[in-house]
């Protein structure tokens, strides 16, 4: 009786430890939007046929009337790769703020119902606030988010470093450089030319030590006769393929003819989509990005389902600053390390720093802050001034 008394007072104290019915309900009473620009360290970043210098980011500061704040980060890369740009992420924002003040943001279910009733889709606009939310809830319980998330499952997580696309002699000693610096997993950008791509592939793939990982992204880029065309030419190569083409329809053609695991990404938006590709095992890696599905709620449900199918899962975002690299080092770290295949440090690219205690990058991990939320401060200069505050009347 004595043994079942204390697991009953241990399971008790677990769950007192992590009810909301320990809190004060939180009320937000004001939502500010800021506007950052993130300048690339090496100068530009370049795939498929686009090239930046820089990305716009926006950066929501959810505040409470219990004094707590949390940070959320969209960032899409450029106003071309996906259906989200971000001018239209800060007029989405404006649009739904007003009607957040007063939800609970620890109420996460609720956030996002609300948020779908104040605009329909748009899911990067919404991201940034569900992230925001989970900072707070984080910090409410006093817990990291990762613990909300299921959970320390894995240490460290597992990077990709992105070989940016260049002249391939150039992008060869690039990933000679970065695995000096102890990245062992890699992203080529390709997709702006088949016959140079080839190129760029044999380049790469001869500079690459034994037993690292190369993928081969062409972020739509090709059109179904080019990307067979590659596949056939680097056939003895060992190697990931990549999101070759536009629609889950063409990258299926071009896996039927391809011995490479195929990786999926652009085309994968929802939990629908993959679940289609889990039935037509149209797919070996699922890249599963926070911004694009809507939030860290979201991404939850997504990297699960994942989990629950046995489907291998990237975990990353479409770009960002220490904020957004966080919400994916959080998520990555409550993963089951033998799902997670690797993410991203976006945070290592940028040549001015937004917020303090963000992840730390050393030998192709990174480790997020245990601190309670996100683990994220932000730098007051680094924001300026907002581009809109909406606050209780």
């Amino acid at each position: 009786m004595s043994e079942i008394y204390n697991c009953r007072f241990i399971a008790a104290s677990i769950l007192d430890a992590y009810s909301p019915v320990k809190r004060e309900i939180l009320k937000i009473t004001k939502i500010s939007a800021f506007q950052v620009d993130l300048p690339l360290k090496e100068g530009a970043y370049s795939w498929h046929i686009h090239t930046y210098s820089s990305f716009d980011s926006t950066i929501v500061v959810v505040e409470t009337d219990e004094g707590l704040v949390g940070y959320g980060e969209t960032c899409p890369l450029g106003p071309a790769y996906l259906p989200a740009f971000a001018e239209g992420a800060r007029a989405g924002l404006k649009k739904i703020s007003a009607g957040l003040i007063g939800e609970d943001p620890c109420q996460l279910g609720k956030i996002n119902q609300r948020m779908d009733e104040l605009l329909n889709g748009h899911p990067y606009v919404k991201s940034a606030i569900d992230m925001a939310c989970w900072d707070i809830l984080g910090k409410a319980t006093g817990q990291p988010v990762y613990n909300l998330l299921g959970g320390l499952l894995q240490e460290n997580v597992t990077l990709f470093k992105v070989v940016s696309r260049q002249a391939p002699e150039q992008m060869a000693k690039k990933i000679a450089h970065y695995q000096e610096q102890g990245f062992r997993q890699f992203q080529m950008k390709v997709g702006s030319d088949a016959n140079l791509d080839i190129e760029r592939i044999f380049a790469v793939s001869t500079a690459l030590r034994t037993g690292n990982v190369l993928a081969a992204d062409a972020n739509t880029g090709w059109r179904q006769h080019e990307a067979l065309r590659v596949a056939k030419a680097i056939r003895d190569i060992d190697i990931y393929l990549e999101q070759p083409c536009l629609t889950y329809e063409e990258c299926q053609v071009v896996r039927a003819h391809t011995d490479h695991p195929m990786i999926l990404d652009e085309c994968m938006a929802d939990v629908g989509t993959l679940i289609r590709g889990y039935n037509d095992k149209a797919m070996d890696v699922v890249n599963l990005k926070i911004n694009r599905v809507g939030g860290i709620t979201k991404a939850k449900q997504f990297r699960d389902l994942c989990v629950t199918m046995g489907v291998i899962v990237t975990i990353e975002d479409t770009w960002g600053c220490e904020i957004a690299t966080s919400a994916i080092a959080h998520l990555a770290h409550s993963t089951p390390k033998g799902m997670h295949f690797q993410s991203s440090a976006f945070h290592e690219y940028h040549s001015i720093e937004v917020a303090t205690g963000g992840p730390v990058v050393e030998n192709g991990y990174m480790k997020a802050s245990s601190e309670p939320g996100l683990g994220v401060s932000v730098n007051s200069e680094a924001l300026g001034k907002p581009i809109f505050s909406i606050a209780v009347s």
